[in-house]
């Protein structure tokens, strides 16, 4: 379907129902006129198309974004599976609507993500890392928090990032036997593992962070690169993190990464150093879940 044949079926009568797919703030921006609206990424959707549409024969006409966006398809898909069986799509959605100079109505302030400078204090409250340690046999999962961090900023581009985590705050959450769940926290305390008494925190100190070409929203958007010191040991780590913020005030990261604690000196139960393990081996690698909250300073 086209603009112009759009336009002949909007000015039909009776006129069909014209159903904006997208969120609330984007019809509220930019909308086809005459639209209603019902955003497909809610679970409601449908609901709200009840009660636009009763009758399930009413002809109806979605769009969304455009032809790059899969949210017309899947409103289609959606509603011909709940019983509408008038329902087309308008393609092009709003980018073909507006590169052939159509009008639309709305405030046209479409979402940006804000550009971000300056210096961020990380919430100890709110960020939290998860980690997960594994053997063959089993797996122990639980958080640790940091004690305090910051980044500096300047046009999106990173100038400085540091990050102390407290190891003494190591808690197990899949243990629910206090005196089992109590037994594995000394031992992760101890030499065996991270040496808490010794070295009571660990530090990251980032060096570079490069852009991820052709990322999407939601995935990874970054490569952080710098330098971990984990029982007083300091190597050169690198991982993807996804870096975002609603309003320029407060940034929030999460990143995934595979940590070898053999590199870091804790070789108990690795089969890099020892032999006829059996039940006492454990994976060499620790899965770490990083999630920071930092607010911008004044």
């Amino acid at each position: 379907m086209t603009s112009s044949e759009l336009q002949s079926r909007v000015s039909a009568s009776p006129a069909p129902l014209l159903l904006h797919v997208l969120p609330e703030e984007i019809f509220t921006a930019q909308r086809i006129p005459g639209s209603a609206n019902a955003c497909v990424y809610e679970m409601a959707f449908l609901d709200k198309v009840a009660a636009l549409a009763a009758d399930k024969a009413q002809s109806i006409i979605v769009y969304g974004a455009g032809s790059d966006s899969s949210d017309a398809a899947t409103a289609l898909t959606k509603l011909t599976s709940a019983g509408y069986t008038q329902v087309t799509t308008f393609e092009g959605g709003l980018t073909a609507w507006c590169s052939d100079g159509l009008p639309v109505e709305g405030d046209g302030t479409l979402p940006c993500a804000p550009a971000l400078s300056g210096s961020f204090r990380v919430d100890t409250e709110q960020s939290v890392i998860r980690w997960t340690g594994r053997n063959l046999f089993n797996h122990h999962s639980g958080i640790v928090k940091l004690a305090d961090g910051g980044i500096e900023l300047r046009d999106n581009q990173l100038v400085a990032a540091h990050f102390r985590i407290a190891m003494d705050s190591i808690a197990c959450e899949d243990l629910t036997d206090s005196t089992w769940n109590a037994m594995l926290i000394r031992h992760l305390h101890s030499d065996d593992f991270f040496d808490v008494a010794q070295h009571p925190t660990a530090e990251f100190v980032a060096d570079s962070i490069e852009p991820l070409p052709a990322c999407t929203e939601g995935s990874p958007n970054y490569l952080l690169r710098g330098r971990f010191t984990l029982r007083g040991v300091t190597q050169a780590i690198e991982f993807p993190i996804l870096i975002a913020s609603a309003d320029g005030q407060r940034l929030t990261a999460q990143g995934l990464l595979d940590l070898d604690r053999t590199q870091f000196g804790s070789h108990y139960g690795s089969g890099k150093f020892f032999r006829f393990l059996g039940k006492h081996i454990v994976n060499d690698v620790i899965h770490l879940h990083v999630k920071l909250h930092a607010d911008k300073q004044p």
